[in-house]
């Protein structure tokens, strides 16, 4: 590929470009124009030089496999840092660096990084271009795969370039595969400037800045400066019989459901209401408060990079169906036909295949230390195309986004918290999601299964101080005439033999029609020291037994556990010392009370 001439006159973007460049070494820089022509082309190179492998063409029309360095399969939270003049703005949920040593420490590893490359240039936009909600960003990266990836991902092209022109700000991303040395990786966010550098990693999550790194880490930042909310947040709207349609926006932690939730099919007990589910996104929710008071959203990407392992026919069928075509697949097991696999997909265990790693893998080998050897990684993952999902929300692309009737917290919790309920209020409500907690997963370098507590499902995301981003929630509530009622699920409730005592999946339905109707003053609950827990009554049961021992236990609120609980939280709340707003500290005192009472 030739070297495209600069086709940007902002001279602040092109002023940045050289200088870059000048820092990385390319050989040469390309401009990418988000043509179906350049991709194909960015493809066919990428092919060629082993930096993705090519599907079944027949089978899998656009699809590809991309395998990461063995060491680089999650987000590195160790090495993802918060670079501002004070420490105390990056809060104790940040790793903190001074700007100016940050810049030097990256800039050392990033010194003639790209030499022998190709330095890419990304316009893109996070949500729709030219929308109020969203934001532009530059991507510049030596990594096709990350190229074809936010193709996929973000809104790429003339479009973003032409606004850019036109003298809009950017945020400058910055990317360099360098030696893919996990001694000589870091992830920067420079908030002050609207900037972010990755270098030494290949993964996702570290690499695709519109992602975590610009929709959350930056985005937090200046929503809390413009008065906005930048949401670990899934959006779908749940379409009842008379046509009439009600937003949701839902944080959960990796792992916990949300991307199945996004894309639920009705179960067959709820399919007589007629109600059909609207995907408006998996991952991410930028809310705003409009005119009407109310709160907006939309989601600002146009891509799913969704968990392959357990993804299948029954867990997620609209996801099934979205992967058939263009779709990024990495670290997953290729079978011999050239189609893919991983640990819980339709179908048959292939007999053999290639794993992860590039190694020949059969069912039932084990290492040396006598562990199974997966197919795929658990952290194995797909970027796919929204346009694919046949339950697509037709306002996608909507500038002004969706109303949000309700705003859903929820994790993994074998034993404390009850299926469903809902805060008294929004003060309440902030300080259910600031005392959300869950199991870690594989999404996350470290034990799986032990239990992190993740306010909002955002402590790796928040770009700033998490108590004054807890203060930026309170606040939203007081600009708000209209707030939406906020509510807890635990899909992940379990006996004492460790069984889920709740179905999950196309059931959830089940309890976000109550979500709902409860937004709509339509029925009672009853109140308890948590909150607001159904009548079980008032749950649509129909077509799911489930004995009333269990729906006793799913909706139980143990006094006992819950002051376990409040142990684990008051040392949590003290991490962030006087920054810790004392509303939340009189919600807990208030909780402790009605334990107690």
């Amino acid at each position: 590929m030739k070297k495209n001439k600069f086709p940007a006159t902002n001279k602040k973007l092109i002023n940045w470009v050289k200088d870059m460049a000048r820092l990385c070494g390319p050989d040469n820089i390309v401009w990418i124009d988000g043509s179906a022509k350049q991709q194909r082309v960015l493809e066919e190179e990428a092919v060629k030089n082993g930096e993705i492998i090519s599907l079944n063409q027949k089978k899998l029309p656009g699809c590809f496999l991309h395998r990461t360095a063995i060491d680089d399969v999650a987000r590195t939270e160790h090495l993802t840092f918060i670079c501002t003049k004070k420490k105390r703005d990056v809060g104790p949920n940040n790793n903190w660096m001074r700007p100016k040593l940050a810049y030097k420490k990256a800039g050392d590893i990033f010194r003639n990084a790209m030499r022998g490359r190709t330095m890419y240039v990304i316009p893109f936009s996070m949500g729709p271009v030219g929308s109020e909600f969203s934001k532009i960003g530059v991507e510049l990266t030596d990594s096709r795969y990350v190229v074809l990836n936010m193709l996929i991902m973000t809104r790429v092209g003339k479009d973003v370039l032409k606004q850019i022109n036109n003298g809009g700000d950017f945020t400058k991303c910055l990317h360099s595969k360098a030696e893919l040395d996990i001694n000589r990786r870091l992830i920067m966010h420079f908030p002050e400037d609207n900037t972010i550098w990755s270098v030494g990693s290949g993964y996702g999550g570290n690499v695709l800045l519109g992602k975590k790194c610009l929709s959350l880490r930056i985005a937090s930042f200046l929503a809390k400066k413009e008065m906005w909310l930048a949401e670990h947040m899934l959006i779908m709207g749940i379409e009842d019989p008379s046509g009439h349609v009600e937003y949701i926006a839902a944080a959960f932690p990796s792992a916990c459901g949300k991307t199945n939730l996004a894309m639920l099919l009705p179960p067959e007990g709820l399919k007589r209401k007629g109600y059909r589910i609207w995907t408006v996104g998996d991952d991410i929710a930028w809310l705003r408060v409009d005119s009407d008071g109310a709160l907006w959203a939309i989601n600002p990407e146009s891509g799913f990079f969704g968990v392959a392992p357990g993804t299948n026919s029954q867990t997620n069928p609209s996801m099934v169906k979205t992967i058939k075509k263009n779709t990024i697949f990495t670290n997953v097991l290729r079978k011999p036909d050239g189609t893919v696999w991983w640990e819980g997909a339709d179908g048959q265990v292939p007999k053999e295949g290639v794993d992860w790693q590039g190694r020949p893998w059969k069912p039932g080998l084990r290492d040396a230390d006598g562990k199974l050897i997966t197919g795929a990684h658990p952290n194995s993952r797909f970027t796919t195309p929204v346009e694919n999902c046949p339950t697509v929300s037709f306002r996608m692309e909507q500038h002004h986004g969706v109303p949000i009737s309700a705003v859903v917290f929820g994790g993994r919790r074998a034993h404390l918290a009850p299926l469903v309920y809902e805060a008294f209020n929004w003060q309440h409500g902030v300080f259910v999601g600031s005392t959300m907690a869950s199991e870690r997963t594989a999404a996350q370098v470290g034990k799986i299964g032990e239990v992190r507590r993740d306010p909002m499902a955002m402590l790796p995301f928040c770009g700033y101080n998490m108590a004054d981003y807890f203060k930026h929630w309170l606040k939203m509530g007081k600009k708000m005439k209209n707030p939406p009622k906020i509510f807890h699920v635990n899909w992940f409730r379990t006996d004492e033999s460790g069984k889920f005592l709740w179905p999950g999946f196309r059931d959830n339905l089940r309890v976000i029609e109550w979500i709902i109707e409860r937004c709509n003053n339509k029925i009672g609950a009853n109140k308890t020291p948590i909150g607001f827990v159904p009548n079980i009554a008032d749950i649509d049961m129909t077509g799911l037994k489930l004995s009333k021992t269990i729906l006793e236990k799913l909706f139980a609120v143990r006094k006992e556990d819950w002051l376990e609980e409040l142990k684990s939280i008051s040392i949590f709340f003290k991490k962030f010392k006087k920054d810790m707003p004392p509303k939340l500290w009189k919600e807990y005192r208030d909780l402790v009370k009605r334990l107690k009472a």
